[in-house]
C-alpha cells in the first residue's frame, strides 16, 4: 500500500483510479480476465480491502462507461507524488501487455497519459521497458 490513508479513504478517488485502469484495459476492445485480475490487484495494493474490490470495478465500469474523455480519471492522479503515479503507470503498462502486445490504440494513450500526469518520455519508456522484460 502506497497511498496516505486519508487518501485510501477517498472512495471516488480510487473509482477514478479504477476507471482509468479499465479504459486501459478496454482500449483495445479486449477487456479479460487477466486484465481485471491485474487491476484488483492494483487496487488492493492502493489499500482497497478484499470486500470492496468488486464494487469499486463496478463503480468505474460505470464511470468509464459514461465518461468520454480521459482527462476526468487523471485529474488526480497528476498529482501524486512521483512514486505513486509510477506505480500506476505501471499497473498501466502490465494491462495493456497482458496479451503479449501494445496495439496502436493503447499505445497512443499511454504517450497521451503520459502528458497529462507529467511523466517524461524518458520515464515512460524505462517503466514500458521494464514491463515488457517482467513479461519475457
Amino acid at each position: 500500500m502506497f497511498f496516505k490513508k486519508d487518501e485510501i479513504k477517498n472512495n471516488n478517488f480510487l473509482t477514478k483510479v479504477s476507471a482509468l485502469l479499465i479504459h486501459a484495459a478496454k482500449i483495445d476492445e479486449n477487456y479479460t480476465d487477466k486484465e481485471e485480475e491485474i487491476i484488483k490487484k492494483t487496487l488492493k495494493e492502493l489499500g482497497v480491502e478484499d470486500k470492496n474490490i468488486s464494487k469499486t470495478i463496478e463503480d468505474a465500469k460505470i464511470i468509464e462507461e459514461n465518461s468520454n474523455q480521459i482527462l476526468d480519471f487523471t485529474r488526480e492522479v497528476k498529482n501524486l507524488p512521483a512514486q505513486d503515479k509510477i506505480k500506476i503507470v505501471e499497473a498501466l503498462w502490465s494491462i495493456i501487455y497482458s496479451n503479449n502486445d501494445a496495439d496502436i490504440y493503447e499505445t497512443n494513450l499511454m504517450r497521451r497519459l503520459a502528458g497529462l500526469l507529467y511523466i517524461d518520455n524518458k520515464t515512460m519508456g524505462d517503466i514500458k521497458e521494464k514491463i515488457k522484460q517482467n513479461l519475457k
